[in-house]
Formats: C-alpha cells, structure tokens, sequence
C-alpha cells in the first residue's frame, strides 16, 4: 500500500509545475472563494445568472490546472506538445467569468447604497 502511495508523491511532484499549480489552485480555487463568501453575507448579490457565472469559473479553473499539470508532464518527458491553447482557454474562462461575478457585485453594491 505504501510504495502506492509513494508513486503518486513522486509523479505529483516530477510531473507537475507545482509552484504554478499551487498558486492557481490555492488562489483562485480556495481565496476567491472564501472571498465570495464574505460578499455575499453582506449583499446577498448571488441569483441564478451569478451560479452560472460561478460555474463556468469552476470549469475554467479546473481546465487550468488540467492544463498545467500536462504541462508539467510534458516538460519532464521532453515532448513536443503543445499546451498553451488550451491552457489558455482555461486563462479566458476564468477571466471573463471573474468579471462577469466583479460587475454583478458591483452592481448590487451599488443598488444597496
């Protein structure tokens, strides 16, 4: 069980760019969200056009750090692939639906004063 487990420690740290994955992930996963949350409880701003923002934000980040982890993988390996495309649709989703949730609070903030 252990040398199981011993193998996928030593892809997930060969295999991956793991400062820039962590840093999508950890940021834009865990940090924007907990952000949210607080915004929420303030301006109650989320209705069903916001979930849907919210959503293509999830397959945008999670398309991402997908990308980045085959990124990684074809770093190591020496391959001749490129991922930049869809790497960078992952980048645009995120962004334009980042945006998109930013207007609707700035929106419902500025109906509350």
């Amino acid at each position: 069980m252990s040398k199981k487990l011993g193998r996928g420690g030593v892809f997930y740290r060969e295999f991956t760019t793991l400062s820039v994955f962590h840093t999508h992930y950890l940021m834009l996963g865990m940090v924007f969200f907990l952000l949210l949350v607080v915004v929420k409880k303030n301006f109650h701003f989320v209705d069903n056009k916001v979930l849907k923002y919210l959503l293509f934000y999830r397959i945008g980040l999670n398309l991402t750090v997908v990308m980045l982890t085959i990124r990684g993988v074809v770093q190591v390996l020496s391959l001749d692939v490129s991922s930049a495309v869809l790497s960078g649709i992952g980048h645009l989703i995120l962004g334009i639906s980042m945006i998109l949730v930013l207007i609707s609070i700035r929106n419902c903030v500025k109906d509350s004063f």
